[in-house]
């Protein structure tokens, strides 16, 4: 096939390379706060010194860039060939701080590792297990998972969830302007240009953030030119009982691949993903969370918010978001290029990502609409997500059970919404009367 620009919408194909990169930046730049903030989070309330952190902000930027490169170009069935995106996920920040604090990074890192190859394993025989979730459980899966972005946008849009300025005009002005600056690109740009209307908003965002005094540039001075990632930084240990509890949350991060595989099959590709496709995306999470641990990182997850940007430019070609992948690569390799990107204010990420992950909603509401408005469907979706946005809000109704449910439930809606589902999908009667 021959290198042109028309191959950005097309799954496989050689696009230009000046044309790729940027395209290729723009998931980058979607997803790279959200990569390192759970590590970040992680290093300030185990007490890691600021070298350790600083060496592991590095070696997950490395890690979500082979990730994302063995997604798209799969080794042995360890892969999905689809234009995922990876990155250290959330889902498990809560309890990593358990472990870490209650064990040390050693016990964490242990768990990591061992959780891993179980999600590993499990994708390989994904067949044997993938009947407990049809459509209409994926729809519901989603429909959650883009419900639980939205908070994340918006305390984006405010300056990020606990800064002292949160919600302050400039924040405030500063999101609006990035996504409006996104929405008129999308809206009345031609060609390319429209595809790459979250880079032109965080573009426009930035700058005016630089104008207003937002942007902190003082990290970037005494960096090393080039900075190798550390193997081993903690020795790890094995303790039953935190690979059970991680193994628990493995599950739950398993299920968010699959409603997140399948939003982008449905919403980018116009098409059901296929069964070998869902199990290769979470044999890839399982087996490179394995090594993430080897790099002292928490696992790694495909990242919903590139779904959404996927389904929203139509972006799908493998070789440019390959490219973004060696982007976040080198970052790691040479960390001015990563110290660079964290001065992006969290405003002008949150007024990209507003619209985006209102995007893998809309994908949510299509699989719904394919899976039929039957009575059992309406009552497996609207029972689901009533009671996993519902009570996940409402945290202290987990406190009778023991910590490993409140650790995988009470704040964690998709994981509510998925079992509610599965359950209700195998209960209710397959032919109404």
């Amino acid at each position: 096939m021959k290198n042109s620009i028309e191959n950005l919408y097309l799954l496989d194909g050689r696009v230009p390379l000046g044309k790729a990169l940027p395209f290729g930046l723009q998931h980058v730049l979607a997803m790279f706060v959200s990569n390192i903030t759970p590590i970040m989070i992680l290093a300030s309330v185990v007490g890691l010194d600021s070298a350790v952190s600083a060496a592991l902000i590095q070696n997950c930027m490395v890690i979500a860039g082979i990730g994302t490169l063995v997604q798209l170009f799969p080794v042995w069935r360890i892969g999905s060939r689809l234009p995922i995106v990876m990155g250290i996920s959330f889902t498990f920040l809560s309890l990593a701080i358990s472990i870490a604090g209650a064990y040390g990074m050693g016990t964490l890192i242990g768990a990591v590792i061992v959780g891993g190859l179980v999600e590993g394993v499990l994708g390989l025989f994904v067949k044997y297990w993938i009947k407990l979730i049809p459509h209409v459980v994926s729809a519901t899966v989603v429909t959650a998972i883009g419900f639980s972005l939205l908070p994340i946008g918006a305390n984006s849009f405010a300056g990020g969830l606990g800064a002292p300025d949160f919600g302050s005009l400039n924040n405030w002005i500063v999101g609006s302007v990035t996504l409006l600056a996104c929405l008129l690109c999308q809206v009345f740009a031609k060609g390319f240009l429209r595809s790459l209307s979250v880079l032109v908003g965080l573009i426009v965002g930035y700058i005016l953030a630089c104008f207003m005094g937002m942007v902190d540039f003082s990290g970037l001075s005494g960096l090393a030119v080039v900075s190798m990632p550390r193997l081993l930084p903690f020795t790890p240990e094995f303790n039953i009982g935190a690979i059970l509890s991680v193994v628990a949350v493995y599950l739950v991060s398993a299920t968010e691949t699959i409603g997140d595989t399948s939003a982008l099959c449905n919403g980018a590709l116009n098409r059901d993903p296929e069964t070998k496709e869902m199990g290769a995306a979470i044999s890839c999470d399982g087996f490179v969370s394995s090594v993430s641990g080897l790099f002292g990182c928490t696992p790694i997850t495909s990242f919903s918010q590139n779904v959404g940007l996927a389904a929203m430019s139509g972006v799908v070609n493998r070789f440019t978001i390959g490219i973004g992948a060696l982007v976040m690569i080198v970052g790691g390799v040479f960390p001015v290029v990563g110290h660079a990107l964290t001065t992006i204010p969290q405003a002008v990420l949150g007024g990209c990502t507003i619209m985006m992950f209102g995007s893998i909603l809309y994908a949510g509401f299509g699989m719904m609409a394919r899976t039929g408005f039957s009575q059992r469907n309406m009552v497996i979706v609207s029972l689901s997500l009533s009671v996993g946005l519902g009570f996940t809000q409402a945290t202290e109704m987990f406190k009778i059970f023991p910590e490993i449910v409140r650790t995988v439930f009470a704040e964690n809606c998709v994981a509510v919404v998925f079992l509610l589902a599965v359950l209700l999908n195998l209960l209710l009667p397959k032919k109404e009367e």
